[in-house]
């Protein structure tokens, strides 16, 4: 897959979300350092709070799930629409950390 996104700014939110991601899992530590990798941790998380019936939980597993959403189209979606998409992406996985904790 052609990817036009900036590495760096993949890797920032990575930094930033995948150790909390990963904790929600039982994982002491994120997995992989590409985009894809920390998609994988999204969808994985995502899942399992969405398998849970806490209702906070589930909460949770709708915003991860935006999240993937604009995470993906921001690999696959060529052009300025990048930065907007990410910043959602962003939006989506503070609030699931926040709701999930």
């Amino acid at each position: 897959m052609s990817t036009q996104t900036r590495p760096d700014t993949f890797a920032a939110l990575r930094d930033c979300f995948a150790t909390d991601l990963a904790a929600l899992t039982g994982d002491q530590s994120p997995r992989g350092h590409t985009p894809n990798a920390f998609i994988d941790l999204v969808e994985e998380v995502r899942d399992l709070l969405g398998a849970s019936s806490l209702g906070n939980w589930q909460d949770a597993s709708e915003d991860l799930h935006s999240a993937v959403s604009y995470l993906t189209d921001a690999l696959t979606t060529p052009g300025g629409d990048q930065p907007s998409l990410l910043a959602r992406a962003r939006t989506h996985l503070r609030d699931a950390i926040a709701t999930a904790g």
